[in-house]
């Protein structure tokens, strides 16, 4: 008897901890790689990725929404800080009963690269269309998957909301499969790439000497449009990394083109929004995010 409960145990711990890595790539079809053979890694950081990957994290089938995530994390675009800011955010989606799929993305920093600044797109991309192609097999829509990036992983999360072109170019069925994400949520994002940059970020998309053209190019807050998804923002005002004014420019320009939407600027908190945080107030954040999803998820079920 004592065995069979052990066991039990054992596969239910098994059930809600283990995560499926997922090559989603089609073989042979990703472009913009001179196929790298080496792979290194730094304590809680990926510094360099042969090839991307979705770390798939489903709450159990009788609590499972339809309802998905794909969880962009940052690093300044020149490494991948997966665990804290991507990982936790997955586990805390799935008691919400949200699935919730983390991705690893080539960086633009690779010696793999063909285009440095394509790679990161063409993966978000190409993984919103894998998503929403097996979304039967997860029981979830393809219909509800939206992003939630953190700072450079904002940024990405922008570019895949406001850049229709798709980047993939994959054929067949692949074509009809949209890129855009249903809503997101941006965490202390990376928008801007003027006067209130984040330069490391900057710098490991576009490289040192980019042009205005560029700058205004990849500052998000200039592509959005009527059609940008709904989108909440959290960010803290004495962030000194990544500037308040990141969050507000795209909110202002959400307002502009009427695009639905939340932001929460926080006095405190620094560059974090993790699952744990030091800060009362800005503990907040989740429940305001759990909230905005939640009406969200009801719209779409209307």
């Amino acid at each position: 008897m004592k065995k069979i409960f052990f066991l039990t145990i054992i596969f239910l711990f098994t059930q809600f901890s283990a995560q499926e890595k997922i090559l989603f790539w089609p073989k042979g079809e990703m472009l913009n790689s001179k196929i790298l053979t080496s792979k290194t890694k730094k304590k809680k950081e990926l510094a360099e990725l042969k090839e991307p990957e979705l770390f798939a994290f489903l709450p159990p089938l009788k609590e499972r929404k339809q309802m998905s995530v794909i969880i962009i994390p940052g690093g300044g675009y020149s490494k991948l800080t997966y665990d804290e800011g991507a990982f936790q955010i997955a586990k805390w989606m799935n008691t919400l009963g949200i699935s919730a799929f983390v991705l690893n993305y080539r960086l633009p920093t690779s010696t793999d690269l063909i285009q440095r600044e394509t790679a990161p797109l063409q993966d978000i991309q190409a993984a919103l269309k894998f998503i929403r192609k097996n979304a039967d097999q997860w029981e979830i829509s393809p219909t509800s998957v939206g992003v939630i990036g953190t700072s450079a992983g904002g940024h990405l999360a922008a570019m895949a909301s406001n850049i229709s072109k798709d980047y993939t170019k994959l054929k067949g069925d692949w074509e009809t499969i949209s890129s855009i994400p249903d809503f997101a949520v941006l965490l202390c994002p990376v928008i801007d790439f003027g006067e209130f940059a984040h330069i490391g970020s900057r710098n490991s998309l576009l490289g040192e000497n980019v042009s205005v053209e560029k700058i205004n190019e990849y500052s998000m807050q200039n592509r959005v449009t009527e059609k940008t998804p709904p989108t909440a923002l959290f960010h803290a005002q004495n962030d000194t990394a990544v500037p308040a004014m990141n969050s507000i420019l795209y909110f202002e320009a959400m307002t502009k083109y009427k695009v639905k939407g939340a932001l929460f600027i926080f006095p405190e908190g620094g560059h974090r929004f993790s699952i744990t945080n030091k800060n009362e107030l800005n503990e907040n954040w989740k429940n305001l995010c759990a909230d905005w999803l939640k009406s969200i998820d009801n719209q779409n079920k209307q």
